[in-house]
């Protein structure tokens, strides 16, 4: 597995420099939130920074995912929004041309995996008007995916229509494609599901794409540093040991970018030592 850094944890610096600072840590993956600062596909300078994004992560040997969480990329009054849920077709096409474009940049940067997520649902919206949206809006996502040979890694988000690992895998037997892989959030996992992380991680690991890491407590979705929630991260980490698990192991903490540099190194060296 390899240790990464997730830029929404860095909101206030350069992408430029934040890729920089993260190889210069030690870490050897990142999690590129696609957002206003960050290859935002609808800049002008778009192609520009993805050519440069491409040769910075080439020359320091760093291994992507493509994340989509970013708050009002989309839609500057309401966060996350759209979704492949939302109320109106016109917006649930916004966000599935999106993934889209987020699919094309993995390709173009090699990257693991693109992360995405189910959406809030809206209280005027009937469950199961939500249910077909979503099964058709992954479907799409997922033929485009298939098309470029690009990974997808579905994260089962707190608060969001899709919250547990069980839901994603009831979902993933609707879209029955291989394509259609899994994020695992291990302190998401520590909030909403019950047994042990471990016992998730090796369930499932053979549709794990994607490992978001950070601390939390029982039934409160907040991403807090190493040491002040309630994981034994020494069994999660030794539990990816156990299942083999190679790809990315990105630390999120976005809402930590006031003091990134030392979240950062904290991070690092809280989880290197378990590795």
């Amino acid at each position: 597995m390899l240790l990464g850094y997730n830029t929404n944890g860095l909101a206030f610096h350069r992408w430029q420099d934040a890729v920089e600072l993260l190889s210069e840590i030690g870490y050897r993956a990142v999690g590129l939130t696609i957002d206003h600062a960050c290859l935002n596909p609808y800049d002008d300078s778009f192609a520009a920074q993805l050519s440069e994004m491409s040769e910075l992560l080439q020359r320091h040997r760093l291994r992507s995912v493509i994340e989509t969480g970013a708050r009002f990329l989309l839609d500057p009054r309401q966060k996350h929004e759209p979704t492949l849920i939302s109320p109106t077709a016109e917006s649930r096409a916004s966000r599935i041309e999106f993934l889209k474009v987020c699919i094309d940049i993995a390709k173009t940067l090699g990257s693991d995996a693109v992360s995405f997520w189910s959406g809030v649902l809206s209280p005027h919206v009937p469950r199961e008007y939500a249910n077909h949206w979503l099964v058709e809006g992954c479907r799409r996502v997922a033929e485009y995916a298939e098309s470029q040979d690009v990974q997808l890694a579905f994260e089962p988000e707190p608060g969001m229509m899709i919250e547990t690992l069980d839901q994603f895998g009831d979902l993933s037997d609707k879209i029955g494609s291989a394509k259609f892989g899994l994020t695992i959030d291990i302190g998401h996992v520590q909030c909403v599901e019950s047994g042990s992380i471990p016992d998730h991680l090796h369930r499932w690991k053979d549709r794990l794409h994607n490992v978001h890491i950070e601390d939390m407590k029982r039934g409160v979705h907040e991403h807090l540093l190493f040491g002040q929630g309630e994981i034994d991260f020494a069994q999660v980490m030794a539990a990816l040991h156990e299942i083999e698990y190679t790809g990315c192991v990105n630390v999120e903490l976005s809402r930590h970018s006031h003091m990134a540099p030392e979240a950062m190194r904290e991070s690092f060296n809280f989880l290197s030592r378990l590795i």
